[in-house]
């Protein structure tokens, strides 16, 4: 997963990222956005511009917020409440619209 987005952006959702996305990755939460790591190809564009600065490289992502790494997958790789199924790689968060559900880490905060 090359880049995603930690706990600043919980319910701040400033969405600078989106128009940045080259490739339309980023995907809306309730209370959060999420990067799509099998869409992502990694060019950086969105980490710049997040004015929480909540986007960084999975491997650079601070030591508090670890456990954003595996959720931003989880996002896409497990059934979330309302969804009858994961949501995979749709191919363009344009094409599914404000998706209205967060993961269980970013609803328990």
């Amino acid at each position: 997963m090359p880049y995603v987005i930690a706990s600043p952006c919980i319910d701040t959702m400033d969405r600078s990222c989106v128009e940045e996305c080259p490739v339309d990755c980023i995907y809306e939460g309730e209370r959060k956005l999420y990067i799509n790591p099998k869409e992502c190809i990694d060019c950086g564009a969105c980490e710049p511009v997040c004015p929480v600065e909540a986007i960084s490289q999975d491997r650079r992502v601070s030591e508090v917020d670890t456990e954003f790494v595996e959720d931003n997958r989880a996002f896409f790789t497990e059934i979330l409440v309302g969804r009858d199924e994961p949501l995979g790689v749709p191919g363009g968060a344009h094409k599914t619209g404000a998706l209205g559900v967060d993961t269980p880490l970013v609803q328990a905060r």
